[in-house]
């Protein structure tokens, strides 16, 4: 088996459920990814310096499989799980991940049904596996809190490494979307505002998109160190160029003529809300909480591109917290966006 696909991938179902993601779980064990790297019997796993470029598809899945891909990367080997395009065209929706993204799957292919809804649609999923607390940004160094050994280097693998990879399986680099929830809101529309020849559309659920607002740098903080330890001065300086460089209120005005979804409920308790015992009402709470200060943020957005010109479509549920069937719902409400800009229907 060659390096670049996972040995024997589990097909997820799209709609299954995974366990509660309550503000004080804590992720599996690092290391899951590492079991899956294919390594041919008698010969050394290549390392992401040495390991030479794939120049062709590697039996590709049929059309509208589903797959796990090991892509090589300044960070070591990154699990990338896809589902091809129902009829093999060329369009990608890059799924992120939120704060406590796992290092086994990403929660897009087991908390929601995202596979399902894009199912029939000509358009590829793309889940990276990983990056718990990154932003889906470039570090300046590790995290010196966790003993974390590798500078977290998202963007590059988003923006460079992964598409480049992909291309070989005949994904464009060029025809995308990209959307995210929580942190993967902020860091969706990041990358489309400095990759516009990649991203045609862009979608932030519930995303932080004041992050240089009073107290949010401090907020950022208290919960990167909750979800893996990790150190936000790591990420980026207070205030530093780096720092402002991932603030959608700073970075607004390069959204100019990007179609966009952007949503944030109200944070008041809704119909996935129904805690049966005091570990899900804890839960809950942690979850209003949340909501209402992306609420907050996303409210503050809107009056930023307002005030350039810049449309964007917003939805700003009654009800609702930080929870994943929340989010389910607006990536099914965002989805006629994302074909009419990528053309995968």
């Amino acid at each position: 088996m060659r390096f670049g696909r996972a040995a024997a991938p589990k097909i997820v179902k799209p709609g299954r459920r995974g366990e509660p993601r309550g503000w004080r779980n804590r992720i599996l064990a690092v290391g899951a990814a590492a079991l899956a790297l294919p390594i041919a019997a008698g010969v050394a796993a290549p390392t992401a310096a040495n390991a030479a470029p794939i120049a062709a598809p590697v039996l590709r899945a049929p059309a509208g499989g589903q797959e796990e891909l090991m892509v090589p990367s300044a960070m070591g080997p990154v699990k990338v799980q896809v589902q091809w395009a129902a009829r093999g065209g060329s369009a990608a929706l890059y799924l992120l991940d939120g704060l406590r993204a796992r290092d086994d799957k990403n929660a897009w292919s087991f908390e929601t049904n995202a596979q399902q809804q894009f199912g029939n649609d000509n358009i590829t999923l793309v889940m990276p596996v990983g990056g718990q607390s990154s932003f889906y940004t470039d570090w300046v160094s590790p995290s010196n809190t966790n003993g974390q050994k590798t500078t977290y280097k998202w963007e590059t693998f988003l923006t460079r490494e992964l598409p480049n990879f992909l291309a070989n399986y005949g994904v464009s680099k060029t025809n995308n979307a990209v959307a995210g929830l929580s942190m993967g809101g902020s860091a969706a529309l990041a990358l489309a505002a400095y990759h516009r020849d990649q991203f045609k559309h862009a979608s932030s659920f519930s995303g932080y998109l004041n992050i240089s607002a009073p107290g949010m740098r401090e907020a950022i903080r208290i919960a990167m160190l909750d979800a893996g330890r990790f150190n936000v001065d790591s990420m980026a300086a207070p205030w530093s160029p780096a720092w402002l460089r991932m603030d959608p209120f700073v970075f607004a005005p390069q959204l100019k003529g990007l179609p966009m979804y952007i949503s944030a409920a109200s944070g008041l308790p809704g119909q996935f809300d129904r805690p049966a015992s005091a570990v899900g009402v804890f839960n809950t709470g942690n979850a209003m909480a949340l909501e209402a200060l992306s609420l907050v943020n996303t409210r503050a957005f809107q009056v930023r591109l307002s005030s350039l010109g810049i449309p964007a479509f917003f939805d700003f549920p009654a009800s609702g917290t930080h929870s994943w069937k929340y989010w389910e719902g607006q990536l099914f409400n965002a989805r006629k966006g994302i074909l009419d800009a990528t053309g995968g229907w």
